[in-house]
């Protein structure tokens, strides 16, 4: 009588690597979330930037136009370098920028993890993206409005709608940089 093995069926080492390793043809792409993360601080970086910023307001973009009010829509999550005597400082001024970069990096790796793991490499993936930066920029202004120098609700649910709006119109960059990655 041979001696009967205790581990589960299913279970060993070919199939801790399964759960470890992938193969086929998104093995060599990052996850949805890295990719949409790093899209993240790529638009928030480039477009909140104050040469970006500067240029926006001052050039070619005609608030009139809708291309315009696209290119000045992309720098709302304006960061600054020196606060210029704003108030609350140089953190009151970039904290906007700072909660959308934090949150849309969490929530892009908290929403679609279990909806994305389902139907990899499917469209779930985009508008995962898209709603994780729509919710982190309503959150994002949300929060710098109550936690910034001039709290008000007014404020508050004013510049919720603004940063959702942001989050809406500019969150498709996110959910295509999301898209064939794995979950």
């Amino acid at each position: 009588m041979q001696p009967r093995s205790t581990r589960p069926a299913g279970s060993g080492p070919g199939r801790i690597r399964g759960l470890v390793s992938r193969s086929g043809p998104v093995s060599s792409y990052g996850t949805a979330a890295g990719t949409g993360a790093l899209a993240v601080l790529l638009l928030v970086g480039i477009c909140g930037s104050p040469a970006y910023t500067r240029w926006a307001a001052d050039t070619l973009t005609s608030p009139d136009s809708a291309g315009g009010y696209y290119l000045r829509l992309l720098a709302w999550p304006a960061w600054l370098v020196d606060a210029d005597g704003q108030a609350g400082g140089l953190f009151a001024a970039n904290l906007r920028a700072v909660l959308l970069v934090v949150l849309a990096v969490a929530l892009l790796y908290l929403l679609p993890a279990a909806q994305v793991a389902r139907v990899p490499g499917s469209i779930s993936q985009f508008f995962s993206g898209w709603a994780a930066y729509v919710l982190a920029g309503g959150l994002a202004a949300v929060l710098a409005a109550l936690l910034g120098p001039d709290p008000s609700m007014l404020g508050a649910l004013q510049e919720a709608s603004a940063g959702a709006g942001y989050g809406f119109l500019t969150g498709w960059i996110i959910g295509t940089a999301s898209l064939g990655g794995r979950a």
